[in-house]
């Protein structure tokens, strides 16, 4: 099964539009990542350099997504505010199998400006349905911190299930780190 080539997918919730980023989002863009707080915990960034973010450095960005998309590896979509067209923040699908598993993995992040405002938990289900419906995904795995409460707390909120702990699974923070694997099933 192997999905349409597109670069049009979008889902809207009652207060968010996840969709693609377009070249036209570069100042909307670059004005939320300088406005974030400093990090707030481990597994935020918080503030970083954007001066290497030029308009011609992200609309390369906007073709690099193009192209992951084009050769099924990922799936990147920005999270924009409808009443202001603010962007919140990123939430993207990395795909792990086709053929007969339809299996992918999400990742997401929302500037921590926009904190603690249900943001994250509305993006998450609007991208989800992207997943499911659009990207023909059957299985969305989330690989979590284990020490990262919100991260988990987002998870258990939006419908995924805890399935088990990776040992060593991924290379971070210069060392092999355990990770929680929640997950969800198209229904």
């Amino acid at each position: 099964m192997k999905k349409e080539i597109t670069f049009d997918f979008f889902s809207e919730t009652e207060r968010l539009v996840i969709r693609p980023l377009k070249n036209d989002d570069y100042q909307n863009w670059l004005s939320e990542f300088k406005n974030r707080f400093p990090s707030q915990h481990r597994h935020d960034i918080g503030k970083i350099d954007m001066s290497e973010c030029t308009k011609e450095w992200f609309h390369n960005l906007v073709k690099k997504h193009q192209m992951l998309a084009l050769s099924d590896t990922a799936n990147v979509f920005g999270i924009f505010r409808k009443n202001d067209g603010k962007h919140l923040g990123m939430v993207d699908f990395s795909t792990l199998a086709r053929e007969n598993f339809q299996w992918g993995r999400i990742g997401y992040t929302i500037h921590n400006q926009y904190w603690r405002k249900g943001y994250g938990k509305e993006a998450v289900i609007g991208a989800l349905h992207i997943a499911f419906k659009d990207l023909q995904f059957h299985r969305i795995e989330a690989h979590i911190n284990v020490d990262n409460a919100p991260s988990i707390n987002l998870a258990e909120s939006v419908g995924m299930e805890f399935e088990c702990v990776r040992k060593g699974f991924i290379y971070e923070y210069e060392e092999w780190t355990d990770h929680l694997i929640y997950y969800i099933n198209s229904k």
